[in-house]
């Protein structure tokens, strides 16, 4: 903790930094690329019927957050626009199909990417197989990547830490390159992170440069909510999704397609169970 300090004659001590702040400090600047935002709440009767039976037949914890961040990578295969980032002003394709999860690590102040590979030849529970064991290894402190990055984010200036993120920007997520403890890709091609696990209903993510990541999803509580049903008025469990896309690769007709698949998929949770490649 900081030495107390006094604010409106009240005083106050402030808490040292996270990793994670600083990193973000040393990221972010003021906006200068096109985003495309977009906003969708479904019924989630579907997707925690699915979660339960799921959960009682596998012992695994298949969640809300989950389902949907399938339902997106499934989504984004029919969308294949998705599926780029920017490299020297090209687009080029990413070479697998990753997603990054993002996990809480310290009650809400530091959050950190568990990235699951190949997530088309994978089923929902072995996506949340994986998941629950890279998340049970950041919260042990075992994640060597994670480790390695927050060990020199500390020991690193901060005027020395934007030009790094600069060059990582470059390594790991244009050319696809280890550096700075970090794998090729470090966040994938798209990243989901679950807000409703803070009690928060809806928000958007802030994308991370460095990592050149197209598609950000962002998943809120599921809450009772009045919504219409073969024309009455009814109350439903429902969850709201916003999606952050980088609209350098796609445009409003992209994520329109997008939005009819991940609406019809949370309606019928089981049609995305299985790999769509081995």
């Amino acid at each position: 903790m900081r030495p107390a300090q006094r604010w409106k004659g009240v005083p106050v001590t402030t808490p040292r930094p996270s990793v994670r702040r600083k990193i973000a400090v040393a990221t972010w600047r003021a906006p200068r690329e096109g985003r495309l935002h977009a906003r969708m709440a479904v019924d989630a009767t579907a997707v925690l019927d699915y979660c339960r039976s799921r959960r009682a037949e596998h012992g695994v914890q298949v969640t809300p957050g989950l389902v949907v961040g399938m339902a997106f990578a499934r989504g984004v295969l029919e969308v294949p626009e998705f599926l780029n980032r920017v490299v020297f002003g090209r687009i080029v394709p990413f070479p697998s199909q990753d997603v990054a999860f993002a996990v809480d690590i310290g009650d809400g102040d530091d959050l950190a990417p568990t990235k699951v590979r190949d997530v088309d030849g994978k089923t929902v529970v072995e996506v949340a197989r994986e998941l629950e064991a890279g998340a049970a290894r950041l919260r042990a402190r075992q994640d060597s990547d994670y480790e390695t990055t927050s060990g020199i984010a500390r020991a690193v200036p901060w005027f020395a830490l934007r030009p790094m993120l600069s060059a990582a920007s470059l390594l790991n997520g244009g050319i696809g390159v280890r550096a700075f403890g970090q794998p090729a890709h470090p966040l994938g091609s798209l990243f989901v992170t679950n807000i409703g696990s803070f009690g928060l209903d809806e928000g958007y993510v802030a994308p991370v440069p460095l990592a050149r990541v197209p598609l950000y999803v962002c998943v809120g509580a599921v809450s009772e909510a009045p919504m219409a049903v073969d024309g009455q008025v009814v109350v439903r469990p429902q969850v709201v999704m916003t999606a952050t896309a980088d609209h350098r690769l796609v445009d409003g007709a992209h994520a329109a397609r997008l939005a009819r698949f991940v609406r019809a998929a949370l309606a019928d949770p089981e049609s995305i169970e299985a790999p769509v490649r081995r």
